[in-house]
């Protein structure tokens, strides 16, 4: 089972932008989580296709299961 942490944000086009983390540290702490959020945001480190980051979305903690099928 794969894990993924995906921190959701607005862009200054209004779009959603993900930031995704793969086999974050469990449990998740979501006081650290907004925190890394909030600078994030205060701190224009990433720029998306849509400008600038300019507030939080929300946070997700994603499990997927892959099964490989035999041939």
């Amino acid at each position: 089972m794969a894990k993924t942490l995906e921190m959701q944000f607005i862009n200054e086009d209004g779009k959603t932008a993900t930031v995704s983390i793969e086999n974050p540290i469990e449990p998740v702490d979501a006081v650290a989580v907004s925190a890394a959020m909030d600078l994030i945001v205060s701190t224009n480190v990433f720029l998306t296709s849509g400008g600038p980051i300019i507030e939080k979305k929300g946070a997700r903690l994603v499990e997927r299961n892959v099964e490989s099928l035999e041939f």
